[in-house]
């Protein structure tokens, strides 16, 4: 990183006004989050807000863990998860644009065991019934991977005639539940999956997640690096996010916080610890492997890095002289590639893009952000969103495991609130 990015590092900053915000409105957002970390439904908050490539509010409040009441910093490093996707799209797009790939590339290219595969069909959907198919009518593709229309089984969806049927790739792909990781290589895991019948025809239907660890194993095999190298050395490193990785160091660990799941406790939720930073397997070594989708954790950043490359894709793909992607390749990355589909995990209202959830403003109800607006959030906590309409980037990053459970734990809809009622 340049001495310049350094001075200004993770972004200049500016008086709210000059950014078109009220101060004084800015200034409820801490207090208005409090009460989340008062009632022990957060741990701690990291909130960023930049408009017109400047940071107006960035702050931290709460605890690294519970126990030691030790204060989180704006350094805080936060386990993404599914906050990952939207660097994971990133990355596949650099790859298309270096000719490396196609989005409608199918991935049994690469990995032939996705080649010809069969989908299950409405008869067999019983619970105990056997397993009718039919062909595909194409195969997977890049694109179905990214904006997670694949057809690939998943746990949920599989039927309990696959125990009999496919014991043993239901086993090896990690599709039946187990409180391990499936213990082979990323490919061999791959190529159980493929084994399984698809629950329904490639691009047809929204099904979250389960095509990302594909597009992982496609960018080594294009790119001849592992996700880390490819990662660092085509965003992190250009765009100086100096705390960003796949993985922990014990010279960082006291920046790791404690991650938290809400246990359900005489009627009431209580958040119990998940993960001890010592305990992290980015620290230890045990992954056996990286999952592109933010699966096992995912990228590990803090909010000031992750304000760097959330700046690049608003800029078109250019941050500080460090040009990522082309300006039309993240207009279409940042495009809705669902059509219809309704998001199970959005609702009406939301497209996906390659790795980003993306506002249509056609559902019942509205929100706040403007049409248009795109960004992601992980299943720890984390969330994101830019609004090109207003040059605005929200970050609101905390560390609890499944925090919708919890029915009033509405602290990211509260910051996003917050926020826009401060725009003047």
């Amino acid at each position: 990183m340049s001495r310049q990015n350094k001075n200004k590092y993770p972004l200049p900053s500016s008086s709210p006004e000059d950014a078109g915000f009220s101060s004084e409105r800015l200034s409820r957002i801490c207090p208005g989050l409090q009460k989340f970390i008062d009632r022990q439904m957060v741990p701690n908050l990291v909130t960023l807000v930049a408009r017109h490539g400047k940071i107006v509010h960035h702050e931290a409040q709460g605890y690294m863990d519970f126990e030691s009441k030790k204060l989180a910093g704006r350094d805080t490093i936060y386990r993404l998860w599914s906050n990952s996707k939207p660097i994971t799209g990133t990355a596949t797009m650099i790859c298309v644009e270096d000719g490396l790939l196609s989005l409608d590339d199918p991935v049994s290219k690469y990995i032939p065991a996705f080649k010809n595969q069969v989908v299950r069909t409405e008869l067999g959907r019983g619970a105990l019934a056997g397993v009718p198919t039919v062909p595909v009518k194409r195969d997977i593709t890049i694109r179905d991977c990214l904006r997670n229309t694949t057809g690939l089984a998943t746990a949920r969806r599989a039927p309990l005639s696959y125990l009999n049927e496919y014991k043993d790739a239901l086993v090896k792909s990690g599709v039946l539940i187990s409180p391990q990781r499936p213990s082979g290589t990323l490919r061999e895991i791959l190529e159980a999956l493929a084994q399984l019948p698809l629950e329904s025809q490639p691009g047809t239907r929204f099904e979250y997640q389960v095509g990302y660890p594909i597009v992982g194993l496609i960018l080594e095999m294009v790119t001849g690096k592992s996700m880390e190298e490819f990662y660092q050395e085509r965003i992190f490193r250009p765009l100086g996010m100096k705390d960003t990785s796949f993985y922990m160091t014990k010279e960082k660990l006291d920046r790791f916080p404690t991650l938290y799941r809400p246990i359900l406790k005489a009627g009431e939720w209580k958040l119990e610890i998940d993960e001890k930073p010592e305990n992290t397997p980015t620290l230890t070594g045990s992954m056996n492997y990286i999952d592109a989708g933010g699966g096992g954790g995912g990228v590990l950043s803090t909010a000031a890095d992750y304000v760097r490359f959330a700046q690049m894709l608003l800029n078109g793909g250019e941050l500080d002289g460090a040009r990522i992607l082309g300006r039309k390749t993240v207009e279409l990355m940042t495009s809705s590639h669902t059509g219809d589909m309704v998001l199970q995990l959005t609702g009406p209202g939301f497209g996906f893009g390659m790795g980003v959830g993306v506002y249509k403003g056609s559902g019942e109800v509205p929100i706040m952000r403007s049409v248009g607006s795109y960004g992601w959030s992980g299943a720890a906590g984390t969330t994101y969103f830019a609004d090109p309409k207003e040059d605005l980037i929200c970050v609101c990053f905390s560390q609890v495991f499944m925090h919708l459970v919890m029915g009033d734990n509405t602290y990211q809809e509260e910051f996003e609130r917050l926020v826009y009622q401060a725009l003047l």
